[in-house]
């Protein structure tokens, strides 16, 4: 299909008109007094069938109608979204620059869905890995697989950079509540020689599992770092034969492994699909099944299988990844936003807005269209967050009375894995989740400042506009089956 300039399309038009007549003049609070209804209207809950669960984005706190949403489906339409979805599912080459298919979703196909790419299935070797990883991570983790000395595994060094470090480190911070604490675990991604030497100090070669994560195999910082830990090991076990029992490949070059040191039965590999910041669900993953066991590791996939089937099934005008694309080019082009910010209140998603950082930043930072021009239109956003309620005392008072617009996406798990103090912590949690939605929304008037008591000198200071657009996300609890990119 042939690709305009987005900004030429007339579902474009029609939003650049609307945002002159209406967009631009939305008032958040205004909006609500009006339509009673706006919560339901907006709002989406995403039932996800792995495990029943619900979790809820409130849409209703950005500057949109029912117009400005419309006119937003309409313009994905026009766009050629809903064919370029099908086509990834069915596995054709999207990924025109090199020819490939763009095919992560059938990593995570727990239903064993018929999946081709170029006439030929692929459920059966993924399938394959699966049950690689399955049995590895179930010997290492029951102590069946020991060390050159005849010691349990204890310590787990994933070494990698970019989408094998970024994921990986994501998500066994994310499903840390499901983790065996037996277990050190570490991540080295940085060609600083300070990372490796950190995370080998209190190591011990005898009971450390190296897992080294290259689609290639030739990545400068990671083979750095890997043949320093092989010297590391080395100066103690001597023979290179003890390679075997401490050093497996996450890649696909056979040749490069092997001549690492590296038996080729322990090598763990996936397709040339499979992008680097959507690895984690491929055998990048094997920190993550070591970690949280390979049947905590089946369900993070099916929790994204359920994900992959709400975004291939669900009309446009329901389908919760789509509109949240689509208020970021609302936001980017029509607002002038150029940054947004995600902040989860749930420690366990720290590392959270890093992932999506190269997850969106890489995949949308580009100028040129799929035609080779220039852009006349803004591409992706400047992505950025870090969680609350640490943020609120860091940078929030930008987001409340700075000059710059920051689209932002809040987070919460109503349930903890850790309800301290009789849950206390969680509601404090649960009510600056909420406070801050609202107060982003509603902000403070002079009026309001001065009948606080405050001199007329501070009142400006003191003010909020308000009228800050922000998603609300409401899940039940942090769990492998949650929601997934």
């Amino acid at each position: 299909m042939p690709f305009a300039q987005a900004s030429s399309l007339e579902a474009w038009k029609a939003l650049e008109q609307h945002h002159t007549t209406a967009g631009r003049h939305i008032r958040l609070n205004e909006e609500f007094q009006k339509d009673s209804q706006r919560f339901e209207k907006l709002s989406r809950t995403f039932y996800n069938e792995a495990d029943k669960s619900e979790t809820l984005f409130d849409f209703s706190k950005n500057l949109v109608t029912d117009e400005t949403v419309s006119l937003l489906v309409n313009l994905a339409r026009e766009a050629g979204v809903e064919e370029l979805r099908e086509q990834m599912f069915k596995g054709e080459p999207i990924n025109f620059t090199e020819n490939r298919a763009v095919y992560h979703v059938a990593l995570r196909n727990v239903s064993n869905q018929p999946m081709q790419v170029g006439g030929k299935s692929v459920v059966e070797d993924v399938n394959s890995v699966l049950e690689h990883m399955k049995q590895f991570s179930e010997q290492v983790r029951s102590g069946e697989w020991k060390g050159y000395t005849g010691k349990k595994i204890k310590t787990i060094i994933n070494i990698g950079i970019g989408g094998s470090d970024l994921g990986p480190v994501m998500v066994t911070e994310a499903l840390k509540a499901y983790a065996d604490r037996s277990f050190d675990i570490h991540f080295v991604s940085n060609i600083d020689g300070t990372h490796i030497v950190e995370a080998l100090r209190n190591s011990d070669p005898e009971t450390t599992l190296f897992l080294i994560a290259s689609k290639t195999f030739t990545t400068a910082e990671t083979t750095t770092n890997a043949n320093t830990a092989k010297d590391w090991f080395l100066k103690t076990a001597k023979d290179e034969a003890h390679i075997a029992k401490h050093f497996v490949a996450l890649s696909t070059n056979e040749q490069e492994v092997t001549k690492f040191g590296i038996d080729k039965k322990n090598m763990f590999g996936f397709e040339s699909w499979v992008g680097g910041r959507y690895s984690v669900w491929s055998a990048i993953g094997l920190s993550v099944a070591l970690y949280i066991g390979f049947d905590n590791f089946h369900q993070f996939l099916a929790g994204a299988h359920a994900m992959d089937k709400h975004f291939r099934e669900t009309p446009l005008e329901q389908n919760i990844p789509v509109l949240g694309g689509l208020l970021s080019v609302w936001y980017s082009n029509f607002f002038g936003a150029q940054t947004h910010l995600v902040s989860p209140f749930d420690q366990y998603l720290h590392r959270f807005p890093a992932y999506l950082q190269q997850l969106s930043m890489e995949s949308n930072g580009k100028a040129v269209t799929r035609n080779g021009e220039h852009t006349k239109y803004t591409t992706g956003a400047i992505l950025f967050g870090e969680p609350a309620t640490n943020a609120q005392h860091s940078f929030y008072q930008l987001l409340h009375q700075g000059t710059k617009l920051i689209p932002t996406d809040f987070i919460l798990a109503a349930e903890s894995h850790n309800p301290v103090e009789g849950g206390k912590h969680q509601r404090m949690l649960a009510s600056n989740f909420l406070a801050q939605a609202e107060a982003l929304m509603v902000g403070k008037s002079p009026e309001q400042v001065k009948a606080e008591g405050a001199p007329d000198e501070l009142i400006a200071h003191k003010t909020f506009l308000g009228n800050r657009p922000t998603t609300s996300i409401l899940a039940q609890k942090i769990t492998r089956l949650l929601w997934a990119p």
